[in-house]
């Protein structure tokens, strides 16, 4: 009797081992199943970071070739700029040695401009004597002055000399003193280029000319009528025609 109801408890007791056993192998298998997701998070975790890391050196790397290209061609240009400015600073500096040796060249030329232009106005017809003078005077001064470079001390001495020739080409009619100090009078002088020089006094009553073979002024009241054909034809208020004028005779070319 004691053993049947052994045998019973023990055939009743055997399942509910047998399930406790069960029990306990699928919690195993639940934990380890979780355990292994785990770990794949974190590798996947792992493999994102690097990948993220990954995608950061490469851009990054990316970033410095574009970069050391980016240079190269900056230094490039560079180079083309230093070479090329050092070929202007060589160019510039031969124009330095040039532009001095042409200044000391140019200055005793314009010396002997200037003194040949003042000779000239001294023994050319005494027209516009002041004005004259005067400008032969500031460019003798000028070319003292340092401010003043060599181009525009020759361009000016060159139009000083383009003004006494346009003088040739051209009929004046001005007024102006005749005469020294105390027998300086005003009067008024026609200029008909080079060629004749004349005068009259305001009151009409002695007219004059310039006698270049004499170098002195001579009256002669007969040229009273060219004088005035020849104040209207330079103020334009008549058209040029002849006109009869004191002009000396042309002298024989020495050899």
């Amino acid at each position: 009797m004691k053993w049947g109801i052994a045998l019973l408890c023990a055939l009743w007791l055997a399942p509910m081992h047998a399930a406790a056993q069960g029990a306990n192998a699928l919690d195993r298998v639940v934990k380890e199943q979780i355990a292994t997701d785990a770990a794949a998070r974190a590798s996947q975790e792992r493999i994102n970071e690097l990948d993220d890391e990954t995608q950061k050196l490469l851009s990054e790397y990316r970033r410095a070739i574009a970069d050391a290209e980016s240079y190269t061609i900056y230094a490039r240009q560079l180079s083309a700029q230093v070479e090329s400015q050092n070929a202007e600073m060589n160019a510039m500096q031969q124009q330095l040695v040039e532009v001095e040796t042409t200044s000391r060249e140019v200055a005793p030329l314009m010396e002997r401009m200037l003194a040949t232009l003042a000779q000239f106005v001294a023994l050319d017809v005494p027209f516009l004597l002041e004005e004259r003078r005067d400008r032969v005077a500031k460019l003798e001064q000028m070319m003292n002055r340092a401010d003043v470079t060599v181009s525009e001390k020759f361009r000016r001495i060159v139009e000083a000399y383009q003004v006494e020739m346009d003088y040739g080409r051209t009929i004046e009619a001005y007024e102006a003193k005749l005469g020294d100090a105390a027998d300086a009078r005003t009067v008024q002088f026609l200029r008909v280029g080079r060629a004749a020089l004349l005068y009259q006094t305001l009151d009409v009553r002695e007219t004059g000319y310039w006698d270049a073979r004499q170098k002195k002024w001579v009256v002669d009241d007969d040229y009273r009528h060219s004088f005035k054909e020849g104040i209207a034809v330079a103020r334009k208020t008549r058209a040029p025609e002849m006109l009869i004028l004191p002009v000396p005779a042309p002298k024989e070319a020495k050899s």
